[in-house]
């Protein structure tokens, strides 16, 4: 067991998932079934698995916008029936998830409306978060004057605003270019790493394996449907990464060969009879 792996294994968990299942009809087949596995503070922990295995269900019941049909989602001890106040989430479309009518600035501050802060100390909040995405200069241009990649760098930052516990990314780099993604990837790493002092936990749903070797501390490898995990591995590569020294290393290889033989050994023809989507 790795140094990593042992730290996880002393530490509470900061997410507890347990027994957790997910059935969007009495008659249809589950999207997901005895879904459990923890995830300590700090962690970056990647989600892979084939295409309908519930990996979107999955973080939309992490994060309390789906109830589960069994089993509980805990943050922190506590059970998660609602989307809590120390969960962020970005979604794969960025374009939806911006507000078209707002600038980059407020969609930033748009988050902190509730939170008890000043307005300079909210202005000056998101003023830090768009200088680190490197959105420095763009506050008051709006979301569609931007290209793909920096309206994902805002929809982070949004996210990033609130100062989350929890980080929950689902698929966000799918709808840019292979080179936007690579600097996505870096800008992701660069924030786990600088965010480690507040303990910032990371869950990321790819379909990516390489992507998911190269950000992760740890993979989880969910089955065909319905979803159930089939492999925990630990990635054991140390950081900082870089794109081209890590993913030549010996150990990227290996770890990425391991998930491909663990999704292999489970592959099925079976048609889903629930998407990830929460449509029967």
């Amino acid at each position: 067991m790795s140094l990593a792996a042992d730290a996880r294994t002393l530490a509470a968990p900061v997410l507890r998932v347990s027994g957790l299942g997910k059935r969007y009809s009495r008659s249809g087949a589950p999207a997901l079934t005895d879904v459990s596995f923890d995830v300590a503070s700090g962690e970056l922990l990647a989600i892979v698995g084939p295409s309908g295995c519930g990996k979107t269900t999955l973080l939309r019941l992490l994060c309390g916008l789906t109830p589960p049909t069994e089993g509980a989602v805990l943050l922190d001890g506590r059970a998660v029936d609602r989307p809590p106040r120390e969960v962020a989430i970005v979604f794969q479309d960025y374009s939806r998830s911006l507000f078209p009518w707002l600038t980059v600035s407020k969609n930033v501050l748009f988050p902190l409306r509730r939170v008890e802060l000043t307005k300079r100390g909210k202005i000056e909040r998101a003023e830090t978060v768009l200088r680190e995405m490197g959105l420095r200069g763009v506050g008051d241009r709006y979301p569609w004057q931007l290209s793909g990649g920096m309206q994902q760098r805002v929809a982070i930052a949004r996210a990033l605003v609130s100062r989350p516990e929890l980080l929950l990314l689902d698929e966000p780099f799918a709808s840019v270019d292979a080179l936007t993604r690579s600097e996505l990837q870096d800008v992701v790493l660069r924030v786990h790493r600088e965010l480690e002092h507040r303990h910032v936990t990371i869950v990321h749903v790819t379909h990516d394996i390489d992507e998911a070797v190269y950000l992760a501390d740890r993979v989880l490898v969910l089955s065909p449907p319905p979803g159930r995990v089939v492999g925990s591995i630990d990635v054991g590569l140390a950081r900082p990464r870089t794109q081209t020294e890590t993913r030549s290393a010996p150990r990227f290889l290996a770890v990425r060969n391991e998930i491909h033989d663990v999704i292999s050994a489970h592959a099925t023809t079976t048609i889903p009879e629930a998407s990830e989507s929460g449509e029967p």
